[in-house]
């Protein structure tokens, strides 16, 4: 087999992927139209790109009704923060470097709308009443002034059929109780992981009823 042939200059990196596209480079901008204001209103999904101050790297996904993604002004965005596991890997990340990344998902479009910034961690604000969600105010947000914003185009999406429910396949996993079980230690028993995981699982995700 043929060595691996790694890139390790950007000459290197642009001689096989040649220079981008004019509109791909004019696309960025650095405050909200009214567009991606709109597009905010309609995503109930988003990933947030961190990294410590090292350099280590992690990505959440966070998701909440549609329109959980406040916009605050032009520059300036906050998601809210649910019930979780409690690692805080992103929180964490942020607090040793404030650089973020944000990628917003509205299901069946293709595109996403990406957001790169400084975030703060934010314990309370007046705007947390607007952001309750089955009478649960925030735990905190991350408050993103924004540096550059664009719209990313369609073509991973469409390349991976993520929207096209005729390609899905989740019967080829194995339950979620089953892939914990089988990935880490825990004192739960496979009964116990798979009650956890069960119906009642959704009724505690904003935590306990009000």
């Amino acid at each position: 087999m043929a060595a691996t042939e790694a890139i390790t200059t950007v000459a290197e990196l642009r001689a096989l992927l040649g220079a981008p596209m004019e509109r791909a480079v004019n696309k960025e901008r650095t405050a909200l139209l009214p567009i991606d204001r709109q597009w905010l209103a309609a995503s109930p999904f988003c990933l947030v790109a961190t990294s410590d101050a090292d350099g280590n790297c992690d990505v959440s996904p966070k998701g909440d009704p549609a329109g959980f993604i406040k916009v605050l002004s032009d520059t300036r965005v906050a998601v809210p923060e649910r019930p979780g596991n409690r690692r805080a890997d992103g929180y964490l990340n942020i607090l040793s470097n404030p650089h973020v990344g944000l990628i917003t998902v509205v299901p069946g479009r293709s595109e996403t709308l990406r957001i790169n910034g400084r975030a703060t961690l934010v314990r309370d604000a007046p705007y947390f009443d607007s952001m309750t969600v089955k009478g649960h105010r925030p735990i905190l947000a991350i408050e993103v002034d924004i540096e550059q914003i664009f719209f990313h185009c369609a073509k991973s999406f469409m390349r991976s059929k993520l929207w096209k429910p005729e390609t899905w396949e989740p019967e080829l996993l194995p339950h979620h109780a089953v892939i914990v079980k089988s990935v880490q230690p825990t004192r739960e028993t496979l009964d116990e992981l798979f009650e956890y995981y069960g119906p009642s699982y959704e009724d505690k995700l904003y935590g306990t009823a009000k």
